[in-house]
């Protein structure tokens, strides 16, 4: 690992930009590819991982003024002013029932500029629609209406189609009519149905679900598409032309878990007449064109993997890894030149992956189509408005964009890009389940989703104005002081933010460095160092405090923001086996054996990067085995954990190092057994520990701490304390 820190900083993109996955995990052909989107080339390999699908992060550039983009276009009889849509996805709210919390989680879009909104299917009721529920309904969709917000529906609906009688599915019809009829009556003026992902709809489409042999079997693409081709046409018929229908598919699938199947365990013949089971690009165009005829308004077209639901929508999760781009969460990895049909856009990091995709279904349809997976246009502005201007798209499906910042159309519309938070595409925000999201979902950067009006979250959306002005100290200007800063600066109180570093953002460079340009770790820095100009904090850099300092300031109230502070090494290294500190460990030296002492994100994003750099890596941890990665989300822990186990890793939980010898280290594992592993380097990655000492005994009365220096943990959980402290001083 011979190489300047210049080389080092220029080259981290080779690991990233390089870095994208494909193809199947080990075997990949080895490749002499090099990145040439920098100065300088590293000087060594990495793993063949890191060149199957080398990533191009030279899409961003910004010189537009989003013309198509801020363009009309029509929803079947609806007029939208903008191209930007909110897809249904992404609230557990509705879990409470019909609630306040709800109604103004949906009307923050509409006051945010987003003027077509598509509400999850989970907002249906299962039985009839009752007086609350019609009521609520109408209450939201008059309310979004004096923003000039559109409101729509998904509906989805299960069933086990190879067992369905012909009544089952015209009963399954009459429900979908039943419910266009009752979104109509509340002020609703669209209906999506979902025939993607694991729903009916999809299930009829696709021969790798469906097997029936009548006319809604497989026999032919007609058959297959019969189900939704009668929604459509009985809810037009029900509800009128005026009331739009939107058709969301699969369009284009491919296998990505081969063991899904419990056949598939004993009949090695079935992968393969699986993975041609997977429906096509061509299959696709042929059922759109259908449902255009059967009066569909508009399509949205999705990627359809087969057994991972995140990534149907979000399928920017295949880049998560950095080195690995393309890891499928089942220890293979996708050649985005071979899979897919060699269709999707491979190199930009999962944003706009499927917009040549849906260009080749534009070219068959009359209707408007739309796409989703990381529709970021103030990401890449000249990227995503030039895909409109060249018809490839008609509109973009957004989300998690739009949950990060609820006012994004607004600020995109006034310039303000420089002002829109980003998302950083951790999906800690879809954890699996409704009842989970409700529990465990939040946002890395928005503190308020899935908090307000819960016990122990802000009782409002807005930031209340503070009743008395006060000089406010925040000591540290990392992600969890900057934020505590922005919002108490908000609320009217005189703010100054302290860090002892020559720059701001804490350890966030150090995390983009470690884990990639992908989770926009630098543009969050960015957005929360602008949010400290835009609301008068003051900032003083290289000033370290102490409780002299403070005394002398005499603010009214601390918050402390420093940080933790990493243990010291359960050892000491020798003259074979050196210790590394985890701030050092990409700028040092060491052997080609080298052992993570930790199980934290940190200590997993440290062993990725070791791994594609080629190091043979052992994970030893005091922690239990289901603490392993905990920090993140339980995504990214399933693409971290089946990558690295597939590329050899081994992690030895609730274990301790017991001695070091020559190139070497003896463990006690949990079993009580010792094993001897062959090391050239311990990377210290232990769990941080709490850091309140400077103001332990502060002589001012009201002090907070925030972030790692109270409760070590993660990004999301240092902004989310940073945010409650800004809202109390």
């Amino acid at each position: 690992m011979e190489f300047s820190r210049r080389q080092f900083l220029a080259g981290i993109g080779v690991a990233g930009a390089a870095a994208a996955g494909a193809g199947l995990v080990g075997c990949a052909p080895q490749q002499t590819q090099t990145s040439t989107t920098t100065e300088e080339t590293a000087t060594e390999e990495l793993l063949h991982t890191a060149y199957v699908n080398p990533q191009d992060y030279d899409y961003r550039g910004n010189t537009t003024d989003f013309a198509t983009l801020l363009s009309p276009w029509k929803l079947g009889s609806i007029e939208i002013g903008n191209r930007m849509a909110k897809s249904a996805a992404g609230s557990a709210c509705y879990l409470a029932g019909y609630t306040d919390e709800l109604f103004e989680y949906y009307l923050n879009f509409a006051k945010g500029g987003v003027e077509m909104i598509w509400v999850e299917g989970e907002f249906l009721p299962t039985g009839d629609f009752t007086d609350e529920v019609i009521s609520f309904g109408k209450r939201l969709s008059e309310a979004c209406a004096e923003y000039n917000a559109h409101l729509g529906c998904q509906w989805a609906f299960s069933g086990d189609v190879p067992n369905m009688t012909v009544d089952d599915i015209l009963a399954a019809e009459e429900r979908a009519v039943t419910v266009a009829k009752n979104l109509q009556s509340m002020g609703f003026e669209a209906m999506e149905i979902n025939a993607a992902g694991f729903n009916l709809g999809s299930h009829f489409l696709s021969r790798y679900h469906n097997t029936r042999t009548d006319d809604y079997g497989i026999g032919s693409l007609e058959n297959r598409a019969r189900f939704v081709v009668e929604c459509i046409q009985k809810i037009k018929e029900a509800c009128g032309d005026d009331f739009a229908v939107q058709i969301l598919i699969d369009c284009i699938e491919e296998l990505d878990n081969i063991t899904n199947n419990p056949t598939l365990m004993t009949l090695d013949n079935q992968v393969t007449a699986f993975q041609t089971k997977a429906t096509t690009i061509e299959e696709g165009i042929e059922f759109a064109k259908m449902f255009e005829a059967a009066g569909a308004d508009s399509m949205h077209l999705r990627l359809g993997p087969l057994g991972n639901h995140p990534c149907q929508f979000a399928s920017d999760l295949y880049f998560i890894l950095n080195g690995i781009e393309g890891a499928s969460g089942f220890a293979t990895q996708f050649d985005f030149n071979k899979h897919f049909q060699g269709a999707l856009i491979g190199n930009h990091s999962g944003a706009g992956m499927l917009l040549d995709v849906v260009a080749r279904y534009k070219e068959q349809l009359s209707i408007p189509c739309g796409t989703v997976t990381y529709m970021d246009p103030a990401h890449a502005p000249d990227f995503f408005e030039q895909a409109l201007a060249d018809g490839k798209c008609d509109f973009y499906l957004m989300n998690r964009p739009f949950t990060v910042d609820t006012e994004y159309v607004n600020k995109l519309k006034e310039g303000r890009l420089d002002e829109i938070a980003p998302c950083t595409r951790c999906l800690h925000c879809h954890i699996g389940s409704n009842e989970m999201n409700a529990q465990m979902g939040y946002c890395r950067v928005n503190a308020l989703t899935q908090r307000v009006m819960r016990e122990g979250g802000p009782s409002t959306y807005e930031v209340p104005a503070a009743e008395t002005t006060k000089k406010v100290m925040v000591i540290g200007g990392g992600p969890a002081g900057m934020e505590a800063a922005r919002i108490a600066a908000q609320r009217g109180h005189s703010v100054t933010l302290y860090e002892k570093s020559g720059a701001l953002g804490g350890k966030l460079e150090f995390a983009s460095n470690v884990k990639g340009p992908h989770e926009n770790l630098t543009d969050l820095s960015a957005y929360l160092s602008r949010q400290l100009e835009v609301n008068g904090v003051s900032v003083e850099l290289n000033k370290e405090v102490d409780a002299a300092f403070i005394d002398s300031e005499a603010p009214d109230a601390v918050i402390l923001a420093v940080g933790g502070k990493r243990p010291e090494a359960p050892v000491s290294g020798n003259d074979s086996v050196q210790v590394v500190d985890f701030d050092s460990f990409m700028m040092t030296e060491m052997g080609d054996n080298v052992v993570v002492w930790g199980s934290n994100a940190q200590a997993f994003d440290c062993a990725l990067w070791l791994t594609v750099h080629k190091k043979n890596v052992v994970i030893v941890t005091p922690s239990a085995n289901e603490e392993l990665d905990m920090q993140q989300s339980q995504h990214a822990i399933r693409f971290m954990t089946t990558a690295l186990y597939a590329l050899g890793l081994r992690v030895w939980p609730s274990s301790s190092i017991q001695e070091v010898g020559d190139g070497s280290i003896t463990i006690q594992t949990e079993t009580g057994t010792t094993v001897s592993i062959p090391c050239d380097a311990i990377v210290n990655a232990g769990d941080m520990l709490p850091d309140t000492s400077l103001i332990d005994g502060c002589s001012v009365s009201e002090t907070y701490a925030v972030g790692d220096c109270n409760e070590p943990f993660n990004i999301a959980l240092a902004i989310r304390s940073g945010n409650d402290a800004g809202r109390t001083v």
